[in-house]
């Protein structure tokens, strides 16, 4: 064993010495084996991974857009859920299934306004005389427009339209629910390229940290107080350190993807967004949050919807039991030419043409049709019976959500504190570290220990503020909340 017959201080001086360039690093008494050069140590400008370029659009399909608030600004988290409501596919794909339901309440009024149709024929014959043998051709036909009105039908046409209005109105409360599916995931997405933009700043600080390592392991090892598994060792902890890099920045640009995609814009968009990673009080009165929430929340209001057109749909196939009454008008023209006919008046050959009217009443009731509509009315009473079950059902699902949503909500917030106190604690104990390794009393094995502890307690403490703004957001979708 080699023994340093020098003070641990003036070690470290010459340490010193040896990693400076220029004047300093002549004046050490013997000099230096060449060191590899390292490169440069990043910074949270310039990251080691260059960008990767988007991938173009496909082409052939309609263009997505990028919205002109994203280019050259950062977007908040107001804007972005205001760009996803106006472009997600989803939503305007509900807001068809809306406006196509409406068209069908109209369809279910239909029956009680009146009824106009036309009908009309033409034909020619011919026809051979008895007497003289001799053909004879005739034209022939008929035109008519009959007008009729429902006149009562024991309130059928009327539960129809209950049914289809009940049914629009749930459609409508899905809408509802995609656009609070669709805020809520724009904010997930949100505040998760927000956490991969921060964890790329924890690995290229601890990037940082493990090449000022890597360089002192160096130093001591050239002066010969520190052997070369300590260089290696924080070899190691560097390329570990490139990788995580690597693999954070790739997250940022998955996270961007994920957000753009969210958002209903073309996948390629240059997004950024504005950090908000910062504990902020979420104000809330836990006395009111269920009810808040029973209030709001467009999937109860679905199901009350759907029970009402159960209950429609029961009264509609109790009134089939029952007949229908009608009034009708006919007027029509009908005439034959050319050939005679039989009781008609007839001058030179031909058939004059005659007006023909018609004016009554008509009652249709379907006695008995082998029991089907009595088995309709049953499927009708067990359907009601099962939306009205659906409803409780909501209730407690409303419930269950709010509840969860809020103790999550509490939890994240309690990590805050918690993963805040590790940092400060991972902090301290890295510097300790370092300066135990800087005046030689500690090994590389108990600063990478410590730097290792400290990046994960700067990763768990961004994860936490993250969670933190999710699980606000998740609590604001169980709530209603846009």
């Amino acid at each position: 064993m080699i023994r340093w017959p020098f003070p641990r201080s003036l070690v470290l001086v010459l340490t010193l010495a040896t990693t400076l360039p220029g004047p300093v690093a002549a004046q050490t008494p013997a000099p230096a084996p060449p060191v590899t050069p390292m490169p440069p140590p990043p910074t949270r400008t310039a990251p080691p991974m260059p960008t990767r370029e988007p991938l173009p659009a496909p082409p052939g399909i309609r263009p997505f857009a990028i919205p002109l608030e994203l280019v050259g600004r950062e977007l908040t988290i107001e804007e972005a859920v205001n760009i996803g409501m106006e472009n997600a596919p989803k939503i305007v794909a509900r807001i068809g299934d809306y406006l196509a339901a409406q068209q069908r309440v109209n369809q279910a009024l239909a029956p009680l306004l009146p009824q106009l149709t036309g009908s009309g024929s033409y034909g020619r014959a011919r026809s051979i005389s008895s007497v003289t043998g001799a053909a004879s051709y005739g034209d022939f036909g008929s035109a008519s427009v009959t007008a009729s009105q429902l006149l009562f039908d024991f309130g059928r046409t009327w539960a129809a339209k209950d049914v289809a209005k009940s049914s629009a109105e749930a459609l409508k409360e899905v809408l509802e629910a995609q656009k609070l599916d669709i805020s809520q995931l724009v904010k997930t997405q949100y505040y998760t390229l927000l956490l991969s933009k921060r964890l790329v700043e924890v690995n290229v600080t601890a990037l940082e940290r493990a090449e000022v390592n890597l360089r002192s392991a160096q130093g001591f090892f050239q002066v010969g107080t520190q052997p070369k598994s300590f260089v290696t060792r924080a070899e190691v902890d560097v390329a570990n350190g490139r990788v995580n890099v690597i693999r954070a920045q790739n997250a940022v640009s998955l996270a961007r993807v994920a957000l753009n995609t969210a958002m209903g814009i073309a996948v390629n968009a240059p997004t950024e967004v504005k950090d908000l990673l910062a504990y902020q009080q979420f104000p809330m009165n836990r006395d009111t949050l269920v009810a808040e929430a029973i209030k709001n929340r467009p999937e109860y209001r679905q199901v009350k919807a759907q029970a009402d057109a159960a209950d429609a749909a029961v009264r509609q196939t109790f009134r089939d039991f029952f007949p229908n009454l009608f009034g009708s008008s006919t007027y029509g023209v009908t005439g034959v030419t050319g050939a005679p006919a039989f009781n008609s008046r007839s001058t030179n050959g031909f058939t004059d043409s005659g007006n023909e009217w018609s004016v009554g009443l008509s009652l249709s009731w379907s006695i008995f049709d082998g029991g089907g509509k009595v088995a309709r009315h049953k499927e009708a009473k067990a359907n009601l019976e099962a939306a009205q079950a659906r409803v409780r059902d909501a209730e407690l699902q409303v419930w269950q959500s709010v509840e969860q949503s809020y103790l999550n909500l509490g939890e994240a917030e309690e990590r805050i504190g918690a993963a805040g106190k590790a940092v400060e604690s991972a902090e301290e104990n890295y510097q300790l570290a370092r300066g135990r390794f800087d005046a030689g009393v500690a090994n590389i094995i108990e600063l990478t220990d410590a730097q290792l502890a400290l990046t994960q307690a700067q990763s768990t403490e961004a994860q936490a503020l993250s969670d933190y703004r999710i699980a606000i957001a998740n609590l604001e979708r169980a709530l209603g909340r846009r």
